[in-house]
């Protein structure tokens, strides 16, 4: 069976996808919150009717901004899940992967790091709702671990909490920086110090 879309479904995707770039645009420099309708549909070259063919209202929106961040996100959770070396090595790349990804996305990740306390309340839950998805995945993988043999499921879920917390303080960093090289490196290089930490009290935990 094909799944190509008509040209009627085709340009109602374009159009809800213009909408949600118009607004991702105003969000680099404003809040959801403080965001207006008719802002988001001139920015789109849209009727403000043609915002409610696709969204209820600004919350909904905010949430599919959201859930578009979180998409694109997902593809350096999967690369850095999916890395098989020595643990160093491991937090090297990932560092790695991190900051050239914070680069790529910056738009998106501004979103989510400052709409994460913001004002609304229901994208407010949504982004925690990623976040714990996240963690509760990162848990899944250290429960699979060998060097978890031994450890308590509830530690296990302290340990990707932390690792979680970790990687969204880090980008909030590099967000900060605003590319500047020497602020990167130092976060970075602090950013991997923090991960060897947590990894060497990992592979001590059941001496304690």
């Amino acid at each position: 069976m094909s799944h190509t879309l008509g040209p009627r479904q085709s340009q109602k995707q374009q159009t809800r996808q213009s909408l949600l770039d118009a607004g991702m645009r105003l969000l680099d420099h404003q809040g959801l919150s403080s965001l207006g309708l008719r802002e988001v549909t001139r920015e789109a070259g849209l009727t403000p009717s043609g915002f409610y063919r696709h969204f209820p209202d600004l919350p909904a929106f905010g949430m599919a901004l959201v859930e578009e961040s979180f998409g694109s996100l997902r593809t350096l959770v999967r690369a850095i899940r999916a890395e098989q070396a020595g643990p160093d090595e491991v937090i090297d790349r990932s560092i790695d992967l991190l900051a050239r990804y914070v680069h790529e996305h910056r738009a998106n990740l501004r979103f989510l790091v400052r709409e994460r306390h913001g004002g609304v309340r229901p994208v407010r839950q949504a982004i925690a709702a990623r976040i714990r998805q996240f963690a509760d995945d990162l848990a899944d993988d250290l429960a699979a671990q060998p060097e978890s043999a031994g450890w308590d499921p509830e530690d296990l879920r302290v340990l990707a909490d932390l690792y979680a917390d970790h990687t969204v303080t880090t980008v909030a960093a590099l967000l900060e920086a605003e590319g500047d090289p020497e602020d990167e490196r130092r976060i970075v290089a602090t950013a991997r110090r923090q991960l060897r930490l947590i990894s060497i009290g990992r592979r001590h935990w059941l001496d304690t």
